[in-house]
């Protein structure tokens, strides 16, 4: 099987547990790998025979800036189920990093990562 990957897309969303999150907004970033099948489209040399990222980012982008979710999770869910039953995909892999965590410590960011197959939706 064959890959395509969005890596480090950045959203400025309101999630978050806290109403303040959801309020105020954060960044957060977020990597897609979709597997599926692409010896067609690199035969061909067409669009219409592959995944077109376009629509991958639009689905991304509409999860991240139209709700308010309270979990990183939930995000990741959604972008993967509409991703699975929009495209013909094998899985998909999604990772939602959220850089600023309000914790009394340092780290560089949290990581949520969900993989789903064709099977699970």
């Amino acid at each position: 099987m064959d890959i395509i990957k969005l890596t480090n897309i950045v959203f400025y969303a309101h999630h978050g547990y806290y109403e303040a999150e959801r309020e105020l907004g954060q960044r957060f970033e977020l990597d897609i790998e979709v597997t599926c099948d692409l010896r067609a489209a690199a035969r061909s040399d067409e669009l219409k025979k592959t995944i077109d990222y376009r629509d991958i980012y639009s689905i991304a982008k509409d999860a991240f800036e139209n709700y308010k979710f309270k979990l990183l999770e939930t995000v990741a869910e959604r972008i993967a189920e509409q991703i699975l039953n929009s495209h013909q995909v094998s899985s998909v892999l999604i990772r939602v990093r959220k850089p600023h965590v309000p914790l009394k410590g340092f780290l560089d960011h949290i990581e949520i990562e969900i993989k789903r197959n064709r099977g699970d939706v």
